[in-house]
Parts: structure tokens; C-alpha cells; sequence
């Protein structure tokens, strides 16, 4: 159904660049990596947009989460992020997080990057589902923002890093379950096989699934969809995490709203102007963010309606203005004063809490394959992303997988690899339409809310475009579908698969939570198809 390879090609024609290590994407966790394991070796960093600074990272408003307090404890962001993940989470993954957090974030600072103070010490605040401050910001609302700033310069500074921007991965290229590599076009549409001693994909999340997203353009799975082309095992991609505060304003993209507004005080009421959130969740508006989304939804389904309101015009102005000015000004330009007007918001995609399956190291199931930032399943957010947790998790891992490439052996030498499917056509439909088309068949069967019937008419309108994998793709955004097109796919049989509600799953003919069957991750390999995990260790520990 999903080739192995997008394209025809051998191997022995194509151009050969060498290097170290090959890291794809640009994020914190392309940055972070390639800043590591230029230390010990030439690094090339790859990524689609025509700047360093465009990548997911650059929109996180909220910050990093990290134990910096005195009164806060390892043991308590343990606890508060295995309470989010609704029993997936890897117990491991977390310990690890929680423990290599700090050392992570004094690696940020050592690099450049200037977090908020107050009084001369770290400023901390608090999110949805945190049990204490610990969230780390920057410039107030612009703490993703400050981090590709500091890291892009101090990449572009380094010599042992080579930066191809406007390039495209198409596929990885692999033998005997080993990454050799990958083949790249270079903005003139000429391929090249990029051989790497180890291959790093940090390319990013997928909103661009949905037609309402807080995510850019760029947002299109590449990473997920080319490590499950080339055998790699994806998990837990039901799990989308739909943030519940996004602009929804006319003629305003779906701007995120930050969750920091409501760790400062911020209230969410219906277009009655009442608040409603004591009726879903003793934690009010910092419940976990799946909670909170399907409350937002019930009350604009109750209200007919097409958005909630919320509300922070009873904080101190200056305060406001000065803890949020990115999100203050964003809102101005739309005529809208977050110290005096309620802001109308509505749930959109944001987060994707699978991915592509690794270990502690972040290697994934194929050797010198590794992944790491949102592409990746490392165990740590299970079924339910807590917030600001996905910064740290990217650099916690970030700098596991240097450690280990450092004990990698020479790569040896690569066969020859041919592909010859002869796809005599061009795609025929406008691929803007095939996006958009895709986009709403998610939005209406795979998104907040979802069931058995919806789930099905959804994968059978999806497979009606899979005609896209026969023809000869030659640019960009023909790639992009086609990689959309498979996560599309595998989200949506990962969703039907899963008979019960759990985290940023919900099902409304399974609402129940069902431990004694479903604690449990779903694996999916294009050669295996789907098979389960249980989860063992987490039932002992927790």
C-alpha cells in the first residue's frame, strides 16, 4: 500500500556527499543535536524552510519545563507527567527526563539562550496539569523564539557544521535493518545520497493533518513518514494533542494561546460569559490539556457556537503586557486588547504524543537511525503531552543520542540499492486540493471526538488518494502529501484500532478509560502491519 521508496532511483548514479553525522530538521532538537555532535564530528543539518529559524520551536510561547525550584522535586514531575500521560508513559523515559532536565537546561543557557529572570534567579511559572512553577520563559510568551535564536547563531559559528536550507529528504536509505543514510533534493531539483555514520531525524510534528492547526506549513510528518517507509516501528500516533486555546478570530490565523495564560490566572467562559470548566475537572482550567479541549468543545456543541472566550482582563494590565507582550500585540493587530477583551479561542491540532519508536538513547528500531524532539515516541508523554515538557525532551534525548552515536563503529560500506517502479505519471489533481481535501476528512472523522463509523468512512475516503504513490513526485509539496497522506492513514487505523478513550484519544462509542485491556501501546511497521505492546513495567512501578 505505502511503497518503500517515494521515488526510482539507483544508488550508484546518484552523487555522493559524506559526513559524520546527517541531522534533519531544525528545531530545538535539530539544533541542540547538531551543536552536540559537532564536538566530535562534521555535521550536516538539513531543513525544508529557507531559515534556521523556522521550525515548530519558534512558536512555543509557554516555555521549558524543568526542575529549578527548591520546592520543587524530581519525584513531583514524575508524578505530575505519568498523571498526564493516562498511563502510557514509559516510567523510564520520564525518570529520565525529569533527573536530565536541569543539566539540559544549563546547556541551553551555556549556549546562549536568556531566560526571563526575576530578582536574579530563574523566573518560574506554571502550566495545566503542574503541581508547581516550573516553567522556564523567555522575552514573557517567546521562550521558543529565543531558543532557535541563540542556537541557529551559535550553529551557523561552528566549523564542523555544513547547513543545507531549502533542501528536501525524500527517503532514508537502509540495508539489513543499518540507516546508511538518505536521499536529498537540493533546491534545484538534483538528488544526492547523503552518506552518514549516523542519520538523526528531528523534522517535527504533523498539524498540518488538520485544518486548524497551531503548527506552521512546515508541519507536515515528513520524519514519522520516512522512518515508517524504510521499516522503522511508529507508535501511538492516535494521540493528538489538540491545543484548547488557539485564536479564533476572523481573518486571524488559529494564533496560539498560551497555556501560561491560564498558569497566571486566566479563566475560560462560554459565549454566555459563564465559567464552565467546574463542571469537567476539579483542576479548572489547568487540567490537562485533553480535558480541556473536549470541555471547550461540549460548551460551543451546548451553546452553538463556535468558540469560548478566554479571559484574563481581571490581572494587574501591566502585568499582562508585560508576561505576554507577543500574544498582547499578535492580538492588537486584530483589534483585540487581552487586558480588556475576552479573546475568542477554539481547540486546534498541536502536539503529536507518538511518533516514531526509540530507546533510552533515542535510537529508533533501525540501527544508527535515530530520532528525537516531536517525531519521536520516546516513552516520555504517553497519551497526553504535559505541557512544556516537549523542549525539555528534546534536549534530555538530544544529548543521549550523541552519547551514543560516540560509541558507533565505521559505518560499513553500502550496497547498491536500486528502485525501479517506472511511475509513468505526474500527479493529475492540484496537490493544494488533495492537502486541503485530506486535512477536513481529519478534522471531521479523526479529530477531538471520534467513533467506530466516522474512523472507517474516514480511512476509505484516505485511500482514495493512494493513486499518489504511483505517480513520478517531483517537487516539495508533492512529497509532503505524500507523507501526509501516510500519517494520515496510520493515525487513523491506530484510532480505530484503539476501542476506548484515553488521553488525546477519545471515543465516543468507547468513553470509558479500559486499563485491563488497552494499556498498551499500538506498534506500526509497514512490513508487520499493527501489534501491540503491554505495559508491564509501568503497572509494576506506578
Amino acid at each position: 500500500m505505502v511503497p518503500r521508496y517515494l521515488i526510482d532511483f539507483s544508488l550508484n548514479e546518484l552523487p555522493r556527499v559524506e559526513t559524520d553525522v546527517m541531522v534533519i530538521g531544525a528545531g530545538i532538537a535539530g539544533l541542540f543535536t547538531t551543536i552536540r555532535a559537532s564536538e566530535a564530528n562534521r555535521v550536516l543539518i538539513i531543513t525544508k524552510p529557507k531559515s534556521l529559524l523556522e521550525s515548530n520551536t519558534r512558536y512555543a510561547q509557554g516555555g521549558i519545563a524543568a526542575v529549578i525550584s527548591d520546592e520543587d522535586s524530581p519525584d513531583y514531575h514524575l508524578q505530575d507527567t505519568l498523571n498526564a500521560g493516562a498511563g502510557l508513559c514509559d516510567h523510564d523515559a520520564v525518570e529520565v527526563l525529569v533527573h536530565e532536565g536541569p543539566a539540559g537546561v544549563k546547556d541551553l543557557i551555556a549556549m546562549g539562550t536568556q531566560f526571563d529572570l526575576e530578582n536574579g534567579e530563574l523566573a518560574l511559572t506554571k502550566e495545566g496539569a503542574h503541581s508547581q512553577r516550573r516553567i522556564l520563559h523567555a522575552h514573557g510568551d517567546a521562550t521558543g523564539a529565543e531558543i532557535v535564536r541563540a542556537l541557529s547563531e551559535k550553529t551557523r559559528q561552528n566549523r564542523n557544521v555544513t547547513i543545507w536550507d531549502d533542501h528536501f529528504v525524500i527517503d532514508l536509505v537502509t540495508a539489513n535493518g543499518v540507516c546508511h543514510g538518505a536521499i536529498v533534493q537540493k533546491p534545484d531539483g538534483q538528488r544526492v545520497f547523503v552518506r552518514a555514520k549516523a542519520t538523526v531525524l528531528c523534522s517535527g510534528g504533523a498539524g498540518q493533518l488538520y485544518r486548524y492547526t497551531t503548527n506552521p506549513e512546515i508541519a507536515t510528518g515528513d520524519g514519522i513518514a520516512i522512518a515508517y517507509r524504510a521499516g522503522a516501528i511508529v507508535r501511538d500516533v492516535e494521540f493528538i494533542q489538540f491545543h484548547p486555546t488557539s485564536l479564533c478570530y476572523p481573518g486571524a490565523p488559529r494564533f496560539l494561546i498560551s497555556e501560561a495564560l491560564r498558569g497566571e490566572g486566566a479563566v475560560l467562559r462560554n459565549i454566555k460569559g459563564e465559567r464552565f470548566m467546574e463542571k469537567y475537572d476539579p483542576q479548572l482550567e489547568l487540567a490537562p490539556r485533553d480535558i480541556v479541549a473536549r470541555a471547550i468543545l461540549d460548551e460551543m456543541e451546548q451553546t452553538k457556537s463556535t468558540f469560548v472566550y478566554i479571559d484574563i482582563t481581571h490581572e494587574p494590565a501591566e502585568m499582562v503586557k508585560h508576561r505576554f507582550p507577543n500574544i498582547y500585540e499578535f492580538c492588537l493587530n486584530y483589534g483585540l486588547d487581552l487586558t480588556s477583551d475576552w479573546i475568542p479561542v477554539a481547540p486546534a491540532a498541536h502536539y503529536m504524543m507518538g511518533g516514531v519508536k526509540t530507546d533510552l538513547n533515542g535510537e529508533t528500531s533501525i540501527k544508527r537511525l535515530y530520532a528525537c524532539g516531536e517525531v519521536s515516541s520516546t516513552g516520555v508523554h504517553g497519551a497526553n503531552r504535559l505541557a512544556s515538557n516537549s523542549l525539555s525532551e528534546a534536549i534530555v534525548f538530544g544529548r543521549r543520542i550523541i552519547e551514543h552515536i560516540r560509541t558507533l563503529a565505521p559505518l560499513e560500506e553500502t550496497p547498491e540499492i536500486e528502485e525501479r517502479s517506472h511511475r509513468p505519471e505526474h500527479p493529475m489533481q492540484a496537490i493544494v486540493e488533495k492537502r486541503l481535501k485530506l486535512q477536513k476528512v481529519m478534522l471531521r472523522y479523526v479529530g477531538l471526538k471520534r467513533d467506530a463509523v466516522g474512523l472507517e468512512k474516514g480511512l476509505d475516503e484516505l485511500k482514495r488518494q493512494l493513486k499518489i504513490y504511483e505517480t513520478c513526485l517531483t517537487k516539495r509539496e508533492e512529497y509532503e502529501f505524500a507523507n501526509l497522506l501516510t500519517l494520515a492513514m496510520l493515525t487513523t487505523e491506530s484510532a480505530l484500532n484503539r476501542e476506548e478513550s484515553r488521553g488525546g484519544h477519545y471515543r465516543e462509542d468507547f468513553p470509558e478509560k479500559n486499563d485491563l485491556v488497552w494499556r498498551k501501546h499500538i506498534h506500526l511497521q509497514r512490513e508487520n502491519g499493527i501489534t501491540e505492546e503491554r505495559i508491564h513495567d509501568v503497572l509494576r512501578k506506578s
